[in-house]
């Protein structure tokens, strides 16, 4: 099995559909409309941050409207968003990536969201909501359907749709019966301007979920947890990938992204006030109430997070140099924060990018100007480092 090469780290910002404002576990002060997220999408495209998560589900509104919108009042910025089987046809699915590929120039990324809270999916009618191996076979039928139709994307030629491939080869409408999805004759346009197509950002710790994003994924994504513990999680993937190299002769190189928050500031004791100031308004009711509903979280991923938030809580949550929880006690999800100087924190995701991590999305309270702060001061930082050690060592390290 080909081993991966050396990849250029990238950096992408949250986009705060739910609302933004200084502080979590209080209502967030700003109001969060559409020439605001604008203004956010400027600002991380400014601070060099090369593609934007646009969050899906709960109170946030539509990630694919948002992320097109997003696209056409900015320059380069990508929009990564949500395509959720089980509420989409996958065929229309296909339609609305290409769409969407397309009257960006070829800017989107599509985050594969197999499921959320029980009661999400039960409010967006997913007949799935308590099955959770189910969702991932779905979700494998699902991408595998998306994925043949952009290969096979059609082309118009005067009334006549055909279905060609990418180099231009005629070939027959897509077929697919499987347990959830029946296809006949299928076809989409039009065809996207990536090739083969845009890439599928993945997310999931659960055992069906490696093994599904062995299969489909090109981003495995992962919310921030210690070292020991990311490189666990890529090398059960790995595992995987390897088993379908030897069972399937398929050789699929899959990249691996965390999701953080980040404080930065000049000095280090800057840092860790900003950081403790998002915390400083939470009532401990809110703790209370907080605490007893991740406790009983179905997530995978929000068990691991728990789990480093209680064995970190007697260190006032530091788990390592420069690395906190302490917003994991009223926030879920990607809530663990690099805290410190631009230097301080470079070092730490270089050492992500040690075992294996490249893609990291990023998001700071308020957004809005944490992005500005972190992009200009961190990412240079992060670059100017890795180029450092590969002009010492020669190594395959490749920054721009």
């Amino acid at each position: 099995m080909v081993q991966h090469k050396a990849i250029e780290p990238e950096f992408g910002w949250y986009m705060p559909t739910r609302g933004d404002g200084p502080f979590i576990g209080v209502k967030p002060d700003r109001v969060v409309d559409t020439a605001y997220m604008i203004r956010v999408a400027q600002a991380v495209e400014e601070a060099g941050y090369t593609f934007a998560l646009i969050p899906t589900g709960g109170h946030c509104t539509d990630a694919w409207i948002m992320g097109a919108t997003l696209a056409a009042h900015t320059k380069v910025l990508k929009p990564l968003v949500a395509m959720r089987p089980g509420l989409i046809a996958p065929a229309l699915a296909a339609r609305m990536g290409a769409t969407l590929d397309e009257v960006t120039g070829g800017r989107a990324l599509i985050n594969i969201v197999t499921g959320s809270s029980p009661e999400d999916m039960k409010a967006m009618g997913d007949s799935l909501a308590f099955d959770k191996d189910a969702r991932y076979a779905r979700t494998l039928e699902y991408i595998q359907i998306v994925r043949q139709l952009w290969i096979n994307s059609q082309e118009v030629e005067g009334n006549t749709l055909l279905a060609s491939r990418s180099k231009g080869k005629e070939v027959e409408p897509f077929d697919f019966n499987g347990q959830y999805f029946q296809i006949e004759g299928g076809v989409s346009y039009p065809s996207p301007v990536q090739k083969p197509h845009p890439p599928f950002y993945f997310g999931g710790s659960s055992p069906a979920a490696k093994r599904t994003a062995a299969e489909i994924a090109d981003v495995y994504l992962m919310w921030a947890e210690p070292l020991d513990w990311i490189k666990e999680q890529i090398d059960e993937v790995e595992y995987h990938r390897d088993v379908l190299y030897r069972t399937q002769g398929i050789d699929r190189e899959i990249r691996y992204g965390i999701r953080a928050q980040v404080v930065i500031r000049e000095t280090e004791e800057e840092a860790w006030a900003a950081a403790r100031l998002i915390v400083s308004q939470v009532a401990p009711a809110t703790l209370e109430e907080t605490e007893a509903r991740f406790s009983k979280a179905e997530s995978a991923g929000q068990q691991r997070q728990n789990q480093v938030r209680r064995q970190s809580a007697s260190n006032d949550y530091v788990i390592a140099p420069n690395f906190w929880a302490g917003l994991s006690v009223v926030r879920g999800g990607g809530a663990m924060a690099f805290v410190g100087t631009p230097d301080q924190v470079a070092d730490r995701l270089i050492e992500y990018i040690d075992i294996g991590v490249t893609s990291f999305i990023l998001s700071g309270y308020p957004n809005l100007e944490e992005a500005s702060i972190s992009g200009k001061a961190l990412i240079p930082a992060v670059k100017k480092k890795l180029l450092e050690r590969a002009d010492a060592s020669h190594k395959d390290i490749f920054v721009s």
